[in-house]
């Protein structure tokens, strides 16, 4: 029981149980880290078959796990108004980062994207998923809602200067991630209609002009959405392969460890960006349904947190955060089936990855903030 009753006299009181009182002290909410214990947990059963059962990735893993929950942990007993206060600087800090990544970053696999400290390597990108719709929430919260054009103006600025930046590294998943974020600040600002659909069309011309300043492995990308079949053995095969091996697990999958696309390894990148198709063989649609009741779970208990926080800053990224996460797992599970092109977005607590799962639980951490706050002024 979260509560119990006291009896002093002719009253009657409620008190708070350790387990609550330790929740209120830390800032947390239990609900909410319990769903995201439960997708890590899953995610870490399915790592280890998809990494071809390598302890070292897993335990690599969970050690990001670990640093990513104490980041959680200590952004959760901040300060809102000291979050609202830095949002500006922390944006300036990195669009410098990308600067520094664009003049002197640490090229990988034909990317130049990271910053190599000596003791680790670092994605200033990730910041700035963090960065952008915090800095966009800091500029509407003493602002009229819904903004005006000269606002949206400043605001399109905002997220196009970064998320340009990290798409010339080239990262278009995560550059689309940051400008997602940004823009779910400006929507559920109260953007009107007529305003979203202009903003639809500017995106479409956008995109058509974008084209021709692409890589070719990106168009072939695009192209291999629209029908794989016209490269099956070169960019048509992740997708094609993802296809088989979810197709393949049925209803109930093949069994842990027996996914014979991930195991012979028939299926590319199966512990970063396809792991959801490992699921989908080994564990079926059952497996599936489960993980994404889990998020769905976790998306609502965060959407109900930014509900219920206390002012325009709040809101707004508080909204921000809760529905990035959605669309994290929107993408990749939408590429990963072929319905969306391939873009190389991680799904969230299960994929392999490092800066991601730090900068997701950190995102969260911020979320619990806004609302703990909002529960202490409330009391």
């Amino acid at each position: 029981m979260i509560y119990e009753q006291v009896n002093s006299g002719s009253r009657t009181r409620r008190t708070l149980t350790g387990a609550a009182r330790v929740l209120l002290e830390l800032r947390i909410d239990g609900p909410l880290v319990i769903g995201l214990s439960l997708i890590a947990a899953f995610g870490l059963v399915v790592l280890y078959s998809a990494s071809g059962q390598s302890m070292p990735t897993v335990l690599r893993t969970v050690a990001r796990l670990l640093l990513g929950a104490v980041a959680m942990l200590l952004l959760a007993r901040v300060n809102p108004n000291f979050l609202r206060r830095a949002s500006p600087w922390l944006y300036l800090a990195g669009c410098g980062l990308l600067l520094v990544v664009a003049a002197m970053g640490r090229t990988r696999m034909g990317a130049q994207r990271w910053l190599d400290l000596g003791v680790f390597r670092f994605q200033p990108s990730e910041l700035m998923k963090l960065a952008v719709p915090m800095m966009c929430a800091w500029y509407l919260h003493e602002r009229p809602l819904p903004p005006a054009w000269t606002s949206l103006t400043v605001l399109g600025v905002l997220i196009l200067l970064p998320a340009g930046l990290v798409a010339i590294e080239p990262d278009l998943g995560t550059a689309a991630l940051i400008a997602v974020a940004g823009t779910l600040v400006i929507v559920l600002a109260g953007l009107r209609l007529r305003v979203i659909l202009a903003g639809l069309a500017l995106a479409a011309a956008g995109a058509w002009a974008g084209w021709s300043v692409m890589h070719d492995y990106q168009r072939k990308r695009v192209l291999t959405f629209l029908n794989p079949q016209t490269d099956p053995l070169g960019a048509g095969y992740h997708i094609i392969q993802s296809q088989i091996a979810i197709g393949s697990g049925g209803v109930f999958g093949k069994g842990w460890m027996n996914g014979s696309q991930a195991q012979l390894e028939f299926l590319p990148e199966r512990s970063t960006d396809f792991i959801f198709a490992v699921i989908g063989e080994e564990f079926g649609l059952l497996g599936l349904v489960l993980l994404m009741m889990l998020y769905v779970f976790v998306v609502g208990r965060a959407v109900y947190l930014a509900r219920e926080t206390q002012d325009t800053f709040a809101r707004l990224l508080a909204g921000s955060l809760a529905l990035t996460f959605f669309v994290y797992v929107f993408i990749n599970a939408g590429m990963v089936t072929g319905l969306l092109p391939v873009v190389g977005v991680p799904l969230p607590l299960v994929s392999y990855g490092g800066s991601s799962v730090v900068t997701l639980l950190a995102g969260f951490g911020i979320l619990m903030a806004l609302y703990s706050r909002r529960k202490l002024i409330g009391s």
